[in-house]
């Protein structure tokens, strides 16, 4: 082989290296930009609650906010997925943006409890059946 070919070689090698790395380091800034926002562009009938807002690292303002459903403890319900469990996640959510859902959970009464996390406050947002944030916990 010859030294143009060795030269030519070590330069196609080099810009493939550069070309990998840079398309990795637009996937990682693209998806750095995509989660640096903390807006929740939810539409919802969340209007009756009073929305409490998020600062990362503080306390949260109350332990208990609205109407918690009489009775109601932790680990019970049933959880639930659709179009229904998607409404009341995004009623908790236009109420307390700032943190991610882990699931939505049916109660007895046929109210919601949409379980937040990600967040020092609150943990549970209890939805109507009208889908109204009635309190949170």
């Amino acid at each position: 082989m010859t030294f143009i070919h060795r030269l030519l070689r070590r330069r196609k090698l080099t810009a493939s290296i550069a070309a990998g790395a840079a398309a990795i380091a637009l996937g990682i800034g693209g998806y750095a930009i995509a989660n640096s926002g903390s807006s929740n562009n939810v539409s919802g009938s969340a209007n009756a609650a009073k929305v409490v807002p998020f600062h990362r690292g503080q306390p949260g303002p109350a332990k208990v906010v609205g109407q918690v459903p009489a009775g109601w403890s932790a680990g019970t319900g049933t959880i639930v997925t659709g179009a229904a469990a998607d409404q009341a996640k995004a009623a908790a959510l236009a109420a307390y943006p700032g943190g991610t859902v882990n699931r939505v959970v049916l109660l007895n009464n046929g109210e919601y409890n949409v379980h937040i996390i990600a967040v020092s406050w609150p943990h549970h947002v209890f939805v109507s059946k009208n889908f109204d944030v009635d309190g949170a916990e």
